[in-house]
């Protein structure tokens, strides 16, 4: 058996490989912040490892619940669900999704049924909206001194 010198690969198309490799290369780092369910019942569900969520952020469930993160504790978080939760189970995996709860509002809206993330549910279709608001916002403080 002879060996077929036109199938060997040279030192530089190797190095002109390795160099296309790592311009090729995608360097984006995805970080997530996950946490696991401790609890969970009545509309409420108990997080461990969520360590730099938002209070009133948006939380995906592992079978596709939505929740909101309320109760910031040192601990864990509590979390409003914002969908039946039957399915959800003590460690599930829990992702923070880094948006702060909103809902689309406007005109467009009066004399629809929708449930509480503003999704349609009276089968009449989408609802064209103007810009989203957060479902919480800070209030400035009204005092008023009356002069009796």
């Amino acid at each position: 058996m002879t060996a077929n010198t036109n199938n060997k690969t040279r030192p530089d198309e190797i190095s002109s490989i390795i160099r296309q490799k790592i311009r090729e290369y995608d360097q984006n780092v995805n970080v997530t912040n996950v946490g696991s369910v401790l609890q969970v019942g009545d509309g409420i569900a108990r997080i461990y490892g969520l360590q730099k969520v938002m209070a009133g952020e948006l939380l995906e469930f592992e079978e596709g619940t939505v929740g909101i993160a309320f109760n910031l504790e040192s601990d864990n978080v509590g979390a409003v669900l914002m969908g039946d939760g039957l399915t959800l189970q003590e460690g599930s995996s829990v992702m923070a999704t880094g948006k702060i709860a909103q809902v689309p509002v406007g005109e467009n809206f009066l004399g629809r049924v929708v449930n509480a993330l503003a999704v349609p549910i009276d089968g009449c279709g989408d609802i064209a909206t103007m810009q989203p608001q957060h479902c919480y916002n800070h209030v400035s403080h009204v005092t008023r001194t009356l002069q009796l």
